[in-house]
């Protein structure tokens, strides 16, 4: 009886996984309406006095997304004003949903990544994972690694979609 071989394990498929690669540690979102009158306006005054009396400690070691649930139009220093607060405390602070702090998370991860090593092989980027990986991630991911790999596939090596092919 022949004996049963895995060739995806004997294969020099590189497979990358952004869950690896997930920054860990809390995330948090401020609502900035809370400082606003009636949730709509901002008046300075009262602005710099309600962030005063933020404490702004609770947020030691996590990533911020700093937005605004209501149609205010708020301006740019006042992000500014509360992101030199978080300072101190925040390992990062965005301005936008939670969505868009995950998304500049791993842009910053995916332009750290030594990628070297997927150089001239076929790579497969696991689609599926248990934490919150965004979309734009693998479009990040896909910008690295077009210059170096052979050929790039998304999803698992047993049934994988065919993104890239060098010529």
């Amino acid at each position: 009886m022949d004996e049963i071989r895995n060739r995806v394990a004997e294969s020099k498929l590189i497979t990358v996984d952004l869950e690896d690669y997930y920054p860990e540690g809390p995330r948090k979102v401020i609502d900035i309406s809370q400082w606003l009158y009636e949730g709509l306006l901002l008046r300075e005054k009262e602005f710099r006095a309600a962030l005063k009396e933020v404490d702004w400690s609770v947020y030691e070691g996590a990533y911020v997304a700093l937005h605004c649930t209501t149609d205010a139009i708020v301006p740019a220093w006042a992000f500014m004003l509360i992101a030199a607060n978080l300072s101190p405390y925040a390992l990062k602070t965005v301005k936008g949903s939670a969505e868009a702090l995950e998304s500049a998370l791993y842009q910053e991860v995916i332009a750290d990544l030594d990628l070297e090593y997927t150089r001239d092989m076929p790579v497969i980027v696991k689609g599926c994972s248990n934490k919150p990986v965004p979309e734009n991630a693998y479009l990040f991911l896909i910008k690295r690694l077009q210059p170096l790999a052979k050929s790039i596939m998304y999803g698992e090596a047993c049934s994988s979609v065919p993104l890239y092919k060098r010529r």
